[in-house]
């Protein structure tokens, strides 16, 4: 794995960018309560081991296999990172109407633990993610499987804490991240490294 830094920082400005299950545990949390909105986070984070899991396994297979197949999905990767940042820099003004889209995609009746397994397995933006975000941070020679299980296991501890803080902080945060001034700045910031880094890395020369 290289350069661990940046990779924790990309990671805490994507997984602070407000999505699908920031969403269910928001509603879940105002609904029902800190126990609810724990319930929820964990239910999600359930989901990402899985997604972690399955993106290991095949990236690992894909490298043992084919080299040229591993190259051109790092350019896929940084294409996406690319595409990533100018979306979330041009739906700025719509952030509010999709979170609240979002909310509605969870089925009545499931318990606030299944609503966050759902709503995360069931998203494919997250397998994507992971078979794209990850690549670009294995380190030339090194070990892919052990590689993307630590990266995996850092992402996925990240956004537990990052939740566990969010619902217990659920009152303050809420009212802060909605404002206009704080939304903007999050996702100019977010945005704009994403398609630096994206760039940086379709710049690279391939080695070997």
């Amino acid at each position: 794995m290289v350069n661990v830094t940046l990779f924790i920082i990309t990671c805490v400005l994507l997984i602070i960018l407000p999505g699908p299950d920031t969403a269910i545990v928001t509603k879940n949390t105002v609904v029902g309560g800190r126990n609810a909105g724990m319930q929820t986070m964990i239910g999600s984070c359930l989901g990402l081991v899985i997604h972690t899991i399955a993106a290991v396994a095949g990236l690992s297979a894909i490298i043992v296999k084919s080299a040229i197949a591993f190259s051109t999905l790092k350019y896929v990767g940084a294409a996406y990172l690319c595409y990533l940042g100018i979306r979330t820099l041009m739906n700025m003004r719509a952030k509010k109407n999709q979170v609240d889209e979002e909310i509605l995609v969870v089925a009545k009746g499931n318990s606030f633990f299944k609503q966050g397994f759902i709503t995360n397995i069931t998203n494919p933006k997250v397998a994507v993610f992971f078979l794209t975000f990850l690549p670009q941070f294995l380190a030339l020679g090194s070990e892919p499987f052990w590689s993307f299980l630590l990266m995996g296991v850092i992402y996925t501890v990240l956004t537990l804490l990052w939740f566990v803080l969010y619902v217990f902080l659920l009152g303050i945060i809420r009212n802060f991240m909605k404002r206009p001034a704080t939304q903007s700045v999050i996702e100019v910031l977010t945005g704009s490294v994403l398609i630096g880094f994206g760039m940086k890395l379709a710049l690279e020369k391939t080695n070997g």
